[in-house]
């Protein structure tokens, strides 16, 4: 019983307490709303809410590459002697980057300048017994003009004559052969010095060089591998310029060509991404032919500090539509709430509102009218002036 009568005064008392709380903080906020009503405006920017074009934007990502890159691949089959670069080091066209055995090769490459030498001596020899052959010849067609004059004087015998004229036609038939053997020569010197640049550029495939100034990107073997023609040795790719590769849907192929600028946004820092202006290069159709999606090529501006693998977003403009837009500056986010204050009969009123970026989706229509860049003192119910439309 005892118990049952103090916790009836318990309940007495906080109800008390309650009410008496209640009570204060009724009377504490009635002189701040009565102040609020009755305060002098706020003079604030306002702008009306209306129908503008928006453009709708097609975004795709992909990732940066160099415009060019060089596989460079065997072409002989012989062990790997020295690769004297790494990936990240940056190299000159021409220089030297990667060393084949080919001591087998620069053998025959030794032979085959030697027989060269060997041909243009025998073309030297020909050519001197064809001038050999021409004095020959000279003198057997002297004698000959000289027998006949005389056996036609009657000082010489039939036999002389004769004799002569077998001379002549000898000599005659050695400068043709003469001839026939530095013709021989000159083309088997041709041929000496054909094998010896075929030999010569097989001997080169030992040293493998740098096609162009670039970085190199990677190494695919060690000394000791055995390359192989066809197989990949380093990879260099060309640094001073980068494109974007996205992939785009069939269906919006026709708002991108060749030509176009685009909107580029590298995200190599998550914080501040980098805005630049592509170009598309090319459009061509993707890997998977079934995939309905298109390769775009997208070339970047030099300079712009690239490297290849970051990932980047190209914006394509799509299809205008009219739609309700409001102020950016005029709309207030609170964590996940967004807001604007809108101004009726000279008064502020808080409303919520859906946005996406500027365009209205709920929330607001057609000639409202919103307070720009509130200032401090807007609250909800406050009376408020238009200083000025934007």
């Amino acid at each position: 019983m005892t118990n049952m009568v103090m916790w009836t005064r318990a309940r007495v008392v906080g109800g008390a307490l309650l009410l008496l709380a209640l009570t204060a903080t009724a009377c504490s906020r009635a002189p701040e709303r009565v102040a609020a009503d009755t305060a002098a405006p706020i003079t604030v920017s306002v702008a009306t809410v209306g129908m503008s074009d928006l453009t709708d934007a097609v975004e795709a990502g992909g990732v940066v590459q160099a415009r060019t890159t060089a596989t460079l691949m065997a072409r002989i089959l012989a062990p790997v002697l020295e690769v004297r670069v790494a990936p990240g080091d940056r190299v000159r066209a021409g220089q030297l980057l990667l060393v084949l055995d080919g001591r087998d090769l620069e053998a025959q490459a030794r032979g085959a300048r030697a027989r060269t030498e060997g041909a243009s001596q025998g073309a030297a020899a020909a050519a001197a017994g064809e001038r050999a052959a021409q004095a020959a010849l000279v003198l057997a067609r002297a004698t000959y003009d000289r027998i006949a004059t005389l056996q036609a004087r009657q000082s010489a015998t039939s036999q002389e004559l004769d004799a002569a004229t077998a001379a002549l036609r000898g000599a005659e038939a050695t400068v043709a052969a003469a001839a026939a053997r530095v013709l021989e020569a000159a083309s088997g010197l041709d041929a000496a010095q054909a094998a010896t640049q075929v030999a010569d550029a097989t001997e080169s495939y030992t040293r493998i060089t740098a096609p162009f100034d670039g970085v190199v990107t990677e190494k695919m073997v060690e000394p000791g591998n055995m390359a192989a023609p066809g197989t990949p040795l380093l990879r260099v790719e060309d640094t001073r310029g980068f494109r974007l590769d996205v992939r785009v849907d069939e269906s919006r192929l026709g708002q991108i060509a060749v030509g176009g600028a685009v909107a580029v946004r590298i995200d190599a820092d998550a914080s501040a991404p980098r805005e630049v202006q592509g170009r598309v290069s090319e459009i061509s159709r993707a890997t998977e032919v079934d995939a309905r999606a298109f390769l775009v090529k997208i070339a970047l501006p030099d300079g712009a500090g690239l490297r290849s693998g970051m990932f980047g977003r190209a914006q394509f403009a799509g299809s205008s539509r009219q739609v309700l837009t409001v102020p950016r500056n005029a709309v207030v986010r609170q964590g996940q709430v967004t807001s604007v204050f809108v101004v009726s009969d000279g008064t502020a009123h808080l409303r919520l509102v859906n946005i996406r970026d500027t365009e209205v989706l709920a929330g607001l229509a057609a000639g409202d009218t919103v307070i720009v860049s509130p200032p401090p003192g807007v609250a909800d119910g406050r009376r408020v002036t238009a200083g000025g439309r934007r």
